[in-house]
């Protein structure tokens, strides 16, 4: 029953990025050149997604998910090296690309190679991502 459940959130969330636009290129990068020809709807998309959760998130304490398991944690809320690196390494991703890790996935089927050289690349930078902040750690230990 949980793989249904899965499935069926997985393909909801796929065909939210498609209807939003999410897996556009050139909508998403359109967003981000706030000082060329920007296009603000996707904001619209954020908010459709942080405010519900944010609402959901209120309901969480003291409760089960229906398949199982524990809602994860809050983050620690401290900035520190690894979440200013990630996002600094994210955002340049998605400027240069125009596409995000979930809807680059949603956008395989139909996105022509550029999408399969995008997810090849971010498999790889998954993969070499733990080694790299072994180095990282060793070289400039973390405050």
């Amino acid at each position: 029953m949980r793989l249904i459940y899965a499935f069926i959130a997985g393909g909801l969330f796929g065909a939210g990025l498609f209807i939003s636009g999410m897996t556009d290129t050139a909508k998403v990068q359109g967003w981000l050149d706030v000082f060329g020809d920007w296009d603000p709807t996707l904001a619209f998309v954020m908010g459709g997604a942080i405010i519900p959760m944010a609402i959901a998130w209120a309901f969480v304490p003291g409760r089960k998910p229906l398949v199982g398991g524990d809602f994860p944690t809050p983050p620690e809320p401290k900035i520190g090296r690894d979440l200013v690196l990630g996002s600094v390494l994210f955002g340049f991703g998605w400027g240069l690309a125009g596409l995000c890790p979930g809807p680059s996935i949603a956008s395989l089927s139909y996105g022509g190679p550029g999408h399969w050289v995008f997810v090849a690349a971010m498999l790889a930078g998954m993969y070499l991502a733990p080694m790299l902040r072994l180095r990282l750690d060793r070289a400039l230990p973390a405050e």
